[in-house]
Order: structure tokens, then C-alpha cells, then sequence
């Protein structure tokens, strides 16, 4: 029987650097000969793309945040069922940047919708199904939009205020300090090759327990 493969998410608020270190992961796993994809959340698949696209683009009417939550699950449910589940079926390791994590710390805390709501939807989605590690780059809000606006035009979700940033940091921070044994927060404001290393150890570990299994 074919082992399932793991399943990784990459978490953290805007301008954490979830792009370099993630290439930093693939670089890992490339070294181990590990077969892997990466994928993104909202996202993954055609159609969850195009949700994806109907979720950041800026309208003229303003988006309700019931309508937001209802989206980024739609597309869950596609990536999921088309792409994720498959993939760590055939043994692949998946690596997501952003996943269900973003979407208590987003959509819950940011947003302030009622995390059993999110609950209910996670349930009604994902099953059983939950990452087997995720890392989150853990930053001050200020420090990450600032680090955002430099790259150029923002999206509808990164031109939100401060304040809701704020909010969403702290929501990571209570998810980690809820599931310590999945979560790990590196503290992204740290030098690159040092947040390289941490990062790179933990996958070791990860990889280890994978092994003995």
C-alpha cells in the first residue's frame, strides 16, 4: 500500500516573506528527492483561480464578508477535491501556501466572523482532513504592509487598514499557541539564513517522524 503523502501549509500575514522561504521548502525537498507540488490557497485548480481572481480584485460594490467566507470555501472544496486530496493519495507531499489557517485568521479574526461558522464550513469541507505541519511567519503588521505596498499595486485584501492586520497576526498567534504540536512560528523579521536554518530543521524532524512511521 502506497503511504499517504504529507501535507504542508505556509502561513503568515502580508509581507512575511511566504514567497522566498517557500522556495526555500522546495529547495529541501528537491535536495531529498521527495515527490511534491505546490499549490496556493484561495486557488489551486482553473476554477478556483478564477474564484481567486473574483476574491482579490477591487469592486465597485463592496464584497460582504459572509459573501468572502462562502468564496474561499468554494474554492477549498475544488482544490481539494481535484488537486490536494489526490495528490497526497499517490504519495506526494503538498506543499500550499495558505490554506484553512488563513481563513480563522483572515475571515475570523480579521473580519470578525464567528469562528463556529468557520468551524461548521471547515467540517462540511475538508472532513477529516488537516494539514501535517504549518509553518507561520510571524511579523509586525506594520512592518509587513509596508514591506507589501513596496511591491507594487495592492489587491482588495492587502488594502485593508492596519488595524485589520493587527488583528489577523494575532489570530496566528492564537492558532499556534492552540496547536503547538502542528504549528510553527518562525519569527520572519529575523535574518533570511537564520530563518533558513530554523526552517530547514524543523523539516528535518518532520521528515524524521515521516520515515519512522
Amino acid at each position: 500500500m502506497r503511504r499517504k503523502g504529507l501535507f504542508i501549509t505556509v502561513e503568515g500575514v502580508e509581507g512575511a516573506g511566504k514567497s522566498t522561504h517557500i522556495e526555500g521548502i522546495e529547495e529541501f525537498l528537491s535536495e531529498r528527492n521527495v515527490d511534491y507540488i505546490l499549490t496556493r490557497e484561495p486557488g489551486g485548480t482553473l476554477l478556483a483561480e478564477e474564484i481567486r481572481e473574483l476574491l482579490l480584485r477591487r469592486h465597485d460594490e463592496e464584497m460582504d464578508a459572509i459573501t468572502e467566507l462562502l468564496l474561499i470555501f468554494a474554492a477549498r472544496a475544488q482544490h481539494l477535491n481535484t488537486k490536494i486530496k489526490r495528490s497526497l493519495a499517490e504519495g506526494m507531499w503538498v506543499l500550499c501556501d495558505r490554506f484553512t489557517d488563513a481563513t480563522y485568521a483572515y475571515q475570523g479574526a480579521g473580519r470578525g466572523l464567528d469562528t463556529k461558522l468557520i468551524s461548521q464550513l471547515e467540517r462540511l469541507v475538508q472532513e477529516n482532513l488537516r494539514p501535517d505541519l504549518t509553518v507561520i511567519f510571524d511579523l509586525d503588521a506594520r512592518i509587513g504592509l509596508e514591506r507589501a505596498r513596496q511591491r507594487g499595486q495592492l489587491d482588495r485584501i492587502e488594502s485593508q487598514k492596519l488595524e485589520f492586520f493587527q488583528r489577523v497576526r494575532e489570530g496566528y498567534q492564537n492558532i499556534a499557541s492552540r496547536e503547538r504540536a502542528r504549528c510553527l512560528v518562525i519569527d520572519a523579521s529575523r535574518p533570511r539564513e537564520a530563518v533558513r536554518q530554523t526552517l530547514r530543521s524543523a523539516l528535518e524532524d518532520k521528515m524524521q517522524v515521516y520515515l519512522d512511521e
